[in-house]
């Protein structure tokens, strides 16, 4: 939509003058203003930006909720992608913030040193599994993911990275070469970052080598003994880099023995083995990390989303002697570890503590899954049911009995959820896969509303 100059008018544009107040910093602006410049977000932002589901305009959140310029409440059960673990607003988690902003807001680690960065480090040591005891603090996912590759490289020198298909790691250059949930995620960057090799996960719905678990003995594993035969020796890596419980890919969650088979693996070849814990990290399936969930630890561990209630933060957890390895200059941030951010990510730790939010996790995703589980017997459409925690994807297919996936399904269901009030989100290669990721301070009269707004949504559907 074009407003031309009556839209510059409108914001008070001068562009031989500085532009005029429409308003201040301090104060929002009314609907109808918000609503115009909501309408010319096309002329603002990026399409790779602003082009999503659903995209409402909302005034506020809070707990579960969004609050909508239209005055609806809406339920968010994507938890801003697997962020707000703790709900919106945590009014701990903004205390907190506060405090530290009237105190520092920024200074670049190295040049200053502060309370709340070595505070934080010193908590993520009592939770990280297994002795993961030295932090890197960055910004995102992807940064998280670029210095965990780093430093593996770095501590082995040795060039090359096995990645896993359908694994989503971020979309800077490392992390997107590690990636393969989908092709447009790549598409005209390449050439990428070289020595990378991707092997099948173990996505038993849709098992690789066509087989059923658990009497398949896990033959999926063999594609890395070929690897390792026909590609690349062993000895040439540095790490192995997956998601235990896979998140953009589809929500596919591996059989434990699978993953220990891999832990084993990299054992035995001294590469290091990289958990990306993004989306699963701080208490998604009911532990601190998927980690401690599915008894497998990691050598490098990368962190962000839930870890700071959507302040921006990540980091690498390494084993000291590996940090160490790993000298000044060999990696840097500006960013990385903000006083504010560290801050609120203590605040988070605190309030998953205090509120019991691991246990929640758990009895309010096993009330999710139960009740999702019994879906795919009652509608054709439901292929397969899975996760772990508050974690959990549904699997949409062609209700044919062949299994097709079917993204229609699911962009219908999508449809109707907003409709009643409800934001869920797709995932998987081909859009056919909803993931279900309240809060994990959901109780069961919310998390039961929003169930009946799904299965509504699906009986629908299948009419």
């Amino acid at each position: 939509m074009n407003h031309g100059t009556d839209f510059k008018t409108f914001l008070g544009i001068n562009h031989e003058k500085s532009p005029a107040k429409h308003g201040t910093s301090l104060t929002e602006l009314g609907d109808s203003e918000f609503r115009a410049l909501y309408d010319s977000m096309g002329e603002l932002l990026a399409p790779s930006l602003v082009r999503d589901w659903p995209n409402i305009p909302i005034r506020s959140a809070k707990g579960c909720c969004f609050y909508g310029l239209d005055g609806r409440e809406y339920l968010d059960f994507t938890s801003g992608m697997a962020t707000m673990n703790t709900g919106h607003c945590h009014p701990k988690v903004l205390e907190a913030a506060r405090l530290q902003m009237e105190r520092l807001v920024h200074a670049a680690v190295g040049v200053a040193m502060y309370e709340s960065i070595l505070r934080l480090a010193e908590e993520l040591k009592r939770i990280t599994p297994g002795d993961l005891n030295m932090f890197f603090f960055s910004n995102s996912g992807a940064e998280a993911v670029e210095g965990a590759i780093k430093l593996a490289k770095y501590v082995t020198r040795r060039p090359a990275v096995v990645a896993f298909t359908g694994g989503f790691h971020g979309r800077t250059v490392g992390a997107m070469t590690v990636t393969s949930s989908k092709v447009k995620y790549r598409t005209h960057y390449e050439p990428l970052m070289s020595g990378v090799y991707h092997v099948p996960y173990a996505y038993c719905f849709r098992c690789p080598v066509g087989k059923s678990h658990p009497s398949c003995a896990l033959e999926c594993l063999g594609f890395i003994e070929t690897l390792f035969k026909r590609l690349v020796d062993p000895s040439e890596v540095a790490a192995f880099i997956l998601e235990p419980m896979q998140g953009e890919g589809g929500y596919v969650l591996p059989p434990r023995e699978w993953l220990e088979a891999i832990r084993e693996i990299c054992s035995k070849h001294d590469i290091k083995l990289i958990f990306d814990e993004v989306q699963t990290g701080f208490g998604r399936t009911g532990s601190w990390f998927a980690a401690q969930s599915l008894g497998v630890t990691p050598d490098i561990l990368a962190i962000a989303k839930g870890i700071a209630s959507g302040f921006p933060l990540s980091a690498v957890a390494a084993p000291a002697e590996l940090m160490k390895a790993w000298p000044t200059g060999a990696h840097g941030t500006t960013f990385g570890g903000n006083p504010v951010s560290c801050r609120a990510a203590l605040a988070t730790i605190e309030v998953i503590e205090e509120e019991g939010l691991l246990d929640n996790a758990k009895k309010m995703g096993k009330a999710a899954l139960d009740r999702l589980a019994s879906w795919k017997g009652k509608y054709p459409v439901v292929g397969d049911v899975r996760g772990i925690g508050l974690m959990i994807g549904i699997e949409f297919v062609k209700p044919d009995g062949k299994l097709e996936p079917n993204p229609e399904a699911v962009t219908e269901v999508l449809r109707r959820c907003l409709d009643e009030g409800l934001i869920l989100y797709p995932c998987g290669v081909d859009g056919h896969v909803i993931r279900f990721i309240p809060p994990l301070i959901v109780d069961e009269e919310t998390l039961r509303k929003g169930l009946d707004i799904f299965e509504r949504a699906v009986a629908g559907v299948c009419r």
